[in-house]
């Protein structure tokens, strides 16, 4: 079930190189969207999370997914979870991961890198994120693809400052003169 996120919070961002969670996990490109709980978001992916448990359990996908609850194995939930990380108090969140590397736009959907210093963790992104039912060897879990991300506006960075760009800095004239 394909979700759109709009002006929602980002944290955690490994959407230009991917990252093992731990050792000897495979790398994924990562983000988690925070959003306050009457965000439309919200909804929107409990309904997602809804037909995606009903899509592969048939008959039994309300205990199932009370379960999957239970056991905390879904991609949305209470910022309280992290209530010692900036931003998350009183939010919901999802977190959403992939093997390939997600598309990454600007406000004008033009293709962003790492250098262009945006998105970054604390601003305002849309996003769109793909829910789905897991039942394999791993287990039962509702999780969260993640296909792309758009900067939309910035934010307070969570790591206390916005990345320098090269017009911030000043010109150095060259010099022998060391000290």
């Amino acid at each position: 079930m394909i979700v759109k996120l709009k002006n929602v919070r980002l944290a955690f961002p490994s959407i230009f190189a991917a990252k093992a969670m731990k050792p000897g996990d495979e790398p994924r490109f990562s983000a988690t969207f925070i959003f306050a709980p009457d965000h439309p978001a919200h909804q929107e992916i409990k309904d997602a999370i809804l037909q995606a448990a009903k899509d592969k359990w048939a008959g039994k996908w309300e205990e199932t997914l009370k379960a999957i609850k239970a056991k905390g194995d879904i991609c949305l939930r209470d910022g309280a979870e992290k209530a010692d990380f900036d931003g998350f108090d009183g939010k919901m969140f999802v977190s959403a991961s992939t093997k390939t590397q997600p598309a990454v736009v600007d406000r004008d959907r033009t293709s962003l890198t790492l250098a262009d210093g945006r998105p970054y963790g604390g601003c305002q992104v849309n996003a769109i994120i793909d829910i789905w039912a897991q039942d394999n060897g791993f287990g039962k879990r509702i999780n969260a693809s993640l296909s792309g991300v758009q900067f939309f506006a910035d934010g307070d960075s969570f790591g206390g400052a916005r990345p320098a760009r090269a017009e911030d800095f000043d010109a150095v004239e060259e010099t022998s003169d060391i000290f």
